[in-house]
């Protein structure tokens, strides 16, 4: 009897040590690659917009097909911080420079996509030098790799996510729009 419960044991342990754990050692990497497709594609996106001045329709739904790609579902969170010039012009004197402090206000993601949506596929939002562009993206979905790891370890919770980019940078060109 011993024998026979030490050999269903062993049998166990064989099973779990031969598929369990490669798939899990695969399924992290398979997360690995969508994080490195993810941050790629959230860089180019984000200078692709700093170097041109603007942000198009076209641009978007690029970029949210290519992070799609890698088979997760994502929440892409974007701001653009334009740059409002507040030039206090200094009458005593014979050179107009500009005093007090540049003011940012904010557009998000949903400003953002509402004006894209309004000017169809051509859309685009023309940003200034000076003004700040960023974007965000986390998995929205439970990856293979989380649920091995939610069953096993019970280590990560509702909401964690373990595919995210961020990219941020200062528009260098004046955009125009062509809607």
């Amino acid at each position: 009897m011993g024998d026979s419960l030490i050999t269903i044991v062993a049998i166990v342990l064989a099973a779990i040590l031969m598929f369990v754990f490669p798939l899990m050692a695969m399924s992290d990497r398979t997360d690995d690659v969508s994080q490195l497709a993810v941050e790629t594609a959230t860089t180019d996106f984000v200078d692709t917009v700093r170097t041109t001045g603007k942000l198009t329709a076209n641009n978007y739904s690029k970029f949210v097909e290519s992070i799609n790609s890698t088979g997760n579902a994502y929440d892409v969170e974007m701001e653009i911080k334009v740059l409002d010039e507040n030039p206090g012009k200094k009458t005593s004197q014979a050179t107009q420079d500009k005093i007090g402090e540049n003011v940012y206000y904010s557009m998000y993601t949903s400003q953002i996509l509402d004006q894209l949506e309004q000017g169809g596929n051509n859309a685009a939002i023309a940003l200034k030098e000076g003004d700040m562009f960023s974007a965000s993206v986390k998995n929205t979905n439970t990856t293979l790799s989380q649920q091995l790891k939610n069953f096993f370890y019970t280590v990560t919770g509702n909401e964690t996510y373990t595919i995210a980019a961020s990219h941020a940078g200062i528009v260098t060109t004046n955009g125009t729009a062509t809607n």
